[in-house]
């Protein structure tokens, strides 16, 4: 892996961990459908004029059917389920429901593509499982009901991310990381629009959620998914999943210093779990 490669995956992970602070502090106010609402649309606002520039929309057009499932899958709905989760889950236990990415990709890439896994990486995703039954045992015997449908959101947003990164290898291959993420982003606006106009919450939202609303945008997810699909398509969704490593980590620490989230040793025993899964399935770390 290049320099540039590492310092934009650890770029990316510290983004993308900052993301769940900011859905923790708007989701309340803004409801997880209008959030994300607004948040892919600003997204695409910031995407649309490197669009006009680089004469990408053509581009979109003639491979939107690929794109409506790559945006319906990585932006739409996980971005949704994810700021569901925000309402019931800190933002440090979310991003570590969000790791379990990279496991959920190598699991949909056997199962999708029969890409077998050698030994280890098969020994990677056992103990990432058993990083997530860690973790999500230990909520379910001390949470209520809430809490465990929040779990269950980020697994399946999670799982999403992994059908998705397989999905753009087979189908997306050969299109550029700016028409992927101006794409996706454009497909989510669409799919959600109509549905935030629908749940757009009564009482206006606060300027601290307009701001945490307005960075997700911006930083989350317009800069972050050109970041996202750079690494995609130059390293694999394997390896480009990775950052996920970065994101958990990232996300409990500003959790902790921002809004006084506790860090529990089952947190951080599950994430290293999954951690550690993750990286011997993607073959990010090799033992001899």
């Amino acid at each position: 892996m290049k320099p540039l490669d590492l310092l934009e995956l650890v770029a990316l992970g510290a983004i993308w961990g900052s993301s769940f602070l900011f859905m923790r502090v708007a989701a309340p106010e803004f409801g997880p459908i209008a959030l994300i609402s607004v948040r892919v649309s600003i997204a695409f606002l910031v995407l649309l004029p490197f669009l006009l520039r680089g004469n990408s929309l053509p581009v979109i057009r003639r491979r939107f059917p690929d794109l409506l499932v790559t945006g319906a899958l990585n932006s739409t709905i996980p971005f949704t389920l994810f700021a569901f989760a925000t309402l019931a889950l800190s933002a440090g236990y979310t991003a570590v429901l969000n790791a379990t990415a990279p496991l959920f990709t190598a699991i949909v890439a056997y199962l999708w593509l029969g890409e077998k896994p050698g030994r280890l990486p098969a020994l990677g995703l056992l103990v990432g499982f058993f990083g997530v039954v860690l973790l999500v045992w230990g909520k379910i015997d001390s949470a209520g009901s809430a809490a465990v449908l929040a779990i269950g959101a980020g697994l399946l947003g999670a799982l999403c991310y992994g059908i998705a990164g397989n999905h753009t290898k087979v189908r997306l291959s050969g299109v550029g990381s700016l028409q992927l993420a101006g794409g996706s982003q454009l497909v989510a606006s669409m799919l959600l629009l109509p549905l935030g106009i629908i749940f757009w919450p009564e009482q206006l939202p606060s300027v601290e959620a307009w701001l945490s609303v307005l960075v997700l945008g911006v930083l989350c997810t317009g800069v972050a998914t050109i970041l996202f699909f750079r690494l995609l398509k130059r390293l694999g969704p394997g390896r480009a999943s990775t950052t996920s490593f970065i994101v958990p980590l990232a996300a409990m620490v500003f959790g902790s210093l921002f809004l006084d989230e506790a860090i529990t040793g089952a947190m951080l025993l599950g994430c290293g779990l999954i951690l550690s899964g993750t990286a011997l399935a993607t073959g990010a770390l090799r033992i001899r």
